[in-house]
């Protein structure tokens, strides 16, 4: 009996992927594949030994629960997998075709193996190949633990609320956005793409309200919320609509993207009689002719013809802002807006970063600490 497994060659950039067909008694035979230099790059971990250059190489667990765990077998064309879509690092290497980073930058990257389907793109490992595409320059002033916080967050946050088919905002400003007189509603503004999603919807010039405990309160008004709600209040959905109603009211992106984010949210809009756009990061089953998010984490690319027809009119693609027709928005936020921003201090890597373990091996105890419930923290495992 023959058991199928990946081996990784990292003694040179010529990213030669073996798959080994290893029998009982140990021995294998391989056939080596050449991978295609797609301008990309690979992060190394800081080394082992010595002193510290800096802060150790972290990877983050994406928002991750009991729902999203049984969804997500269904994005996989192929096992064994490697998953992880965040990443903070130094540059060991580039692809020919890269232009704007070189070897020892600092950077936070979107792990798209998701998109690839190829576990070499996938995040938990030492030695992540990404697209040029999905990485930004990391400040001096942001520390890994820090930064990768972001980088789903970033995607996920700018497909919703950039793409012309969902709520189409106005790209965000690094140095601030003419208010538009536009608002919008993010539910689950402590979560991590809630967080992000505030803002850039107030770096695109909008009024944003949302939603948090109280002890969050505080928080989410730092990354600049006009207005902020307990969602566990009995009375939130009368109070929202009253702060909603009589603005220009364009759309709600849901961060939370469960029966206790989905039903209120439809409250709300049934409470002001209209219907907007609603961008969330999970499917809700139970639509309306008032509510009816559009949702999608995941790019279509590699999804059948007949798969992507059926996704068109109710997916959020987070992978999509770096294709086309949307490409214009994956250039401007990866490729300007990011760095910038990080650096002016108009963007914060929100929520903390909750370090629970160290090394590959701590993986699964960080999916585990996410899976039991964290509040406006997410859990880091650093290498």
């Amino acid at each position: 009996m023959k058991v199928s497994v990946w081996v990784r060659q990292l003694s040179e950039f010529s990213n030669v992927k073996t798959e080994a067909n290893v029998d009982d008694d140990g021995s294998f035979e391989s056939n080596e594949m050449e991978i295609e230099n797609y301008a990309s790059i690979v992060f190394l971990p800081y080394p082992r030994s010595g002193p510290w250059v800096g802060h150790p190489h972290p990877y983050k667990k994406r928002p991750s629960g009991p729902s999203f765990d049984r969804r997500l077998g269904r994005y996989l064309n192929k096992y064994p997998f490697v998953l992880g879509e965040d990443a903070a690092g130094v540059i060991e290497e580039v692809g020919s075709g890269v232009t704007r980073f070189k070897k020892g930058d600092r950077v936070i990257a979107h792990c798209n193996g998701l998109m690839t389907q190829d576990p070499i793109n996938g995040g938990f490992q030492l030695y992540p190949v990404v697209i040029e595409a999905l990485v930004a320059k990391l400040p001096d002033s942001v520390t890994f633990q820090q930064g990768v916080v972001l980088p789903l967050a970033i995607s996920t946050a700018c497909a919703g609320l950039y793409r012309e088919d969902y709520l189409n905002l106005p790209l965000p400003a690094i140095e601030g956005q003419k208010h538009t007189g536009q608002t919008i509603l993010v539910w689950g503004g402590a979560s991590s793409v809630g967080a992000t999603a505030i803002q850039l919807a107030v770096a695109s010039g909008l009024t944003v309200v949302t939603t948090a405990s109280v002890g969050n309160h505080e928080l989410v008004k730092s990354l600049g919320a006009h207005f902020v709600f307990d969602y566990k209040s009995s009375s939130v959905v009368e109070d929202i609509a009253d702060a909603l109603r009589n603005t220009k009211f364009v759309g709600v992106y849901d961060a939370i993207g469960e029966d206790s984010s989905f039903e209120p949210i439809s409250k709300i809009l049934d409470e002001l009689d209209t219907r907007v756009n609603v961008a969330s990061v999970l499917p809700c089953e139970n639509t309306t002719e008032r509510f009816a998010p559009k949702y999608g984490m995941f790019s279509a690319y590699f999804y059948s013809a007949v798969q992507v027809a059926d996704m068109v009119e109710s997916s959020v693609l987070a992978y999509s802002i770096i294709q086309d027709p949307h490409k214009a928005i994956g250039d401007w936020i990866w490729g300007e807006y990011v760095s910038k921003a990080l650096e002016n201090g108009s963007l914060r890597p929100e929520p903390a970063p909750f370090v629970v373990g160290n090394g590959i091996k701590d993986i699964q105890h960080g999916l585990d600490v996410q899976k039991m419930g964290v509040s406006a923290k997410k859990v880091i495992i650093t290498l």
